[in-house]
């Protein structure tokens, strides 16, 4: 008997209301037993959720139960993943129709729903997948519950408004824990969702300019104009011009810059070698599980090699080595995902056909009227989950189940299948019958994860094999491959000026800040080390440079993500049709270091939660917690590869500085900062405030 679901609940006062009442009441954990009898405790080191965040162990319990029926709790919970290094927020039964592309839309309220159906526009063609898909798919309401104390400490009853409703759901659960037929692990590549939304300051968002806080969005960017009106009268009434000295602009542009456009276009072309390989591999020339993974593979180790050997040869400044560098690893990224997703998918093609062809093997077979000696001692197989019509996401996990929970002799139902066909052995009616279930259910599992989330048929594996469909997916503003992403209908020209004004504007503001606060105290430590001074005497002045180079830095870091996840990426999402905006989270709210790794840069976190962390739990076999020092290792190490491209000198400051981030994210699970928002949240801007000028002064001074 599997254990019952745990319960995490508050308890109104008596004569209060209980909607009003939520967050004061005290916080109770435990279990709720088979007979509605709840042994709880009251929890005093959590803090309370709101009405709008339940309790996290009830709600983990009705979202296992939500899962198991195809649906999802209402109240726009978030779904907590297996390996609590992500959150994904949106549900994965919602499809949209309409529009250029798949994926999925939030309404107003953050509700998932259908395309179709948002502001009242309600198609014919919109649909929600039916309870075939996902049996009882219906969407779980809230229940209110009512705990009444028992004498015993400790004790309570628990009773709802729809005693049933609650019935089907501890039941519901129980079964859940009970079928082995539900996978507990997820895929080599993590079922991401991608769905229209915008960026938190994007005017779009409604949000954003309903927030409290707009008020304060308008006076930070009244501050700066007036801040660099005062730097730009400055210089010109010193130097006559409002760039000053404008060393940094003549470096930018005093040579190469041409060179610099066409190595970036032959960089960016050179990424079709990908659809090459893939095309060889679905004509059979190559296999992806055996040579072709190698072959890719080297393939990147000598693109990232070109483009670092180009950049030294070219004696590239340090404006041209950032851009370079930096969109070199995206467009390597980019070549990564596309070839190991689409040869995962040519694994699957194959196996499909293989199916196929077992099934045609299987009709040719004539049933014995009584079953043989040897067809008797077949081991029963597991067929309780050919009553649900496959996914591919469910295809995948119980793929991994499988694989997972294997031991010894014990091998899946689809490869006892084939070893039985291919001995010959006689088989019966019902074998014959149970067999045929088996393998149908397979093909149709593979033909759903050929089709990823393709709302439409065009994109399917291998049709997405095409120039147009690589290259399409090189200038879209995302790392991660998917055959369809969600579209939007037109381009909003009056938007892509303004966010094209926005980009210019904001490099210039960042070419002052460098000029005027940055640049000097560069050139006095090139003169320190001229003079001859040593590494000494340079250290005492260490503190002193650090303090000059924190608030320019601070600026600079704040303003260079923004004119990238803000500016640049809605700007390229806006001219490619491309409507998941979600480059980044409230990572301004960070109380821990792995918030801020999962928020602040959502692309490049999409790509390391697939691409890394998954593939390496499924690949490498390891547990969450390697696979987590695995993603922070490789992130640091091509962090580190980059300061090495701009300094010229390998020191394994950053790697070092990023590791420690680890050791801090445990610290902030400790007793000693768990639960505490505002303290975490002031540890986390002093390691910003401080970390890159500490980094810069490091490799200026020493």
């Amino acid at each position: 008997m599997a254990c019952p679901p745990t319960v995490n609940a508050k308890t109104p006062p008596a004569n209060i209301d209980r909607s009003s009442s939520l967050d004061s009441a005290p916080q109770l954990i435990g279990q709720l037993n088979q007979d509605g009898i709840a042994s709880l405790e009251e929890n005093n080191t959590h803090s309370a959720p709101t009405l709008h965040s339940p309790p996290r162990s009830l709600k983990a319990a009705l979202e296992a139960v939500a899962s198991s029926r195809g649906g999802s709790i209402d109240t726009a919970s978030e779904t907590a993943s297996e390996e609590d290094y992500d959150a994904l927020k949106h549900d994965p039964t919602a499809f949209v129709r309409g529009g250029k592309g798949g994926g999925f839309l939030a309404d107003s309220n953050g509700v998932q729903t259908p395309d179709a159906a948002i502001n009242g526009r309600q198609h014919k063609d919109a649909k929600i997948p039916s309870s075939k898909s996902h049996p009882g798919s219906t969407r779980l309401k809230n229940i209110p519950v009512t705990l009444n104390k028992l004498k015993e400490p400790g004790r309570y009853v628990l009773t709802a408004d729809d005693s049933s409703a609650l019935s089907e759901i501890l039941k519901m659960g129980m079964e859940r824990e009970k079928d082995s037929a539900f996978p507990r692990r997820r895929s080599k590549f993590s079922d991401l969702v991608f769905t229209r939304q915008f960026t938190a300051f994007d005017r779009q968002n409604a949000d954003a300019v309903k927030s409290p806080f707009h008020g304060f969005f308008t006076l930070f960017w009244l501050g700066i104009a007036l801040f660099m009106m005062r730097v730009a009268a400055a210089n010109w009434r010193q130097y006559g011009n409002i760039l000053g000295t404008n060393e940094i602009m003549n470096l930018m542009f005093h040579r190469d810059v041409m060179v610099l456009g066409l190595s970036d276009g032959i960089m960016c072309a050179a990424t079709g070698f990908g659809l090459i390989l893939q095309k060889l591999i679905y004509h059979g020339l190559l296999s992806w599980n055996r040579e072709g993974w190698v072959i890719q593979s080297l393939w990147e180790a000598l693109y990232i090699f070109a483009i670092l050997r180009w950049t030294l040869f070219r004696e590239w400044p340090w404006t041209h080595t950032v851009f370079f560098v930096l969109h070199g690893l995206v467009m390597l990224m980019k070549q990564h995902s596309y070839a190991f997703y689409n040869g995962y998918l040519s694994e699957q093609y194959k196996l499909r056909a293989t199916l196929q062809r077992k099934l045609k093997q299987l009709d040719s077979i004539v049933p014995v009227e009584t079953p043989s000696a040897s067809s008797s001692k077949i081991p029963p197989l597991a067929t309780s989950y050919l009553d649900y019509q496959p996914t591919a996401s469910g295809l995948n996990q119980r793929r991994q189940s499988q694989r997972s929970y294997s031991h010894g002799d014990e091998v899946s139902n689809i490869a006892q299948v084939a070893a039985l066909l291919e001995s010959g052995e006689p088989l019966d009616t019902d074998q014959i019958q149970t067999f045929e279930r088996i393998i149908k259910w397979e093909i149709d599992a593979l033909t759903a994860d050929l089709k990823g989330k393709c709302t439409a048929g065009g994109n399917l594996y291998p049709n997405n094999l095409t120039i147009t469909n690589h290259y399409e997916f090189i200038v879209l503003p995302t790392l991660v491959y998917e055959l369809e992403y969600p579209r939007t209908e037109s381009i909003n020209w009056y938007y892509v000026a303004e966010k094209t004004v926005a980009v210019f504007g904001i490099l210039g503001i960042m070419q002052m800040v460098a000029q005027s606060f940055i640049y000097p105290v560069v050139i006095r430590t090139i003169e320190m080390k001229e003079a001859g001074l040593t590494l000494q005497e340079r250290l005492e002045a260490f503190p002193w440079i650090l303090s000059d180079l924190i608030f320019p830095f601070m600026m600079e870091y704040m303003m260079s993500w923004y004119v990238i996840w803000e500016c640049l990426l809605n700007l390229i999402a806006e001219l490619t049709y491309f409507a998941d905006r979600g480059f980044y989270a409230d990572w301004w709210n960070s109380v821990s270091w792995d918030q801020f790794a999962r928020d602040w840069n959502r692309p490049v976190h999409n790509f390391l939660l697939r691409h890394v962390y998954h593939s390496s739990i499924s690949t490498l076999r390891v547990n969450k917690y390697t696979a987590t020092l695995i993603t922070f290792f490789l992130s640091a190490c091509v962090h580190e590869l980059v300061m090495w491209c701009l300094f010229k000198k390998l020191r394994g400051y950053l790697l070092f500085l990023q590791m420690m981030q680890l050791p801090l994210v445990r610290l902030s699970r400790s007793r000693w900062l768990k639960g505490k928002a505002t303290l975490g949240n002031l540890l986390f801007w002093i390691g910003i405030f401080t970390g890159p000028s500490l980094l810069c002064s490091l490799y200026l001074i020493i």
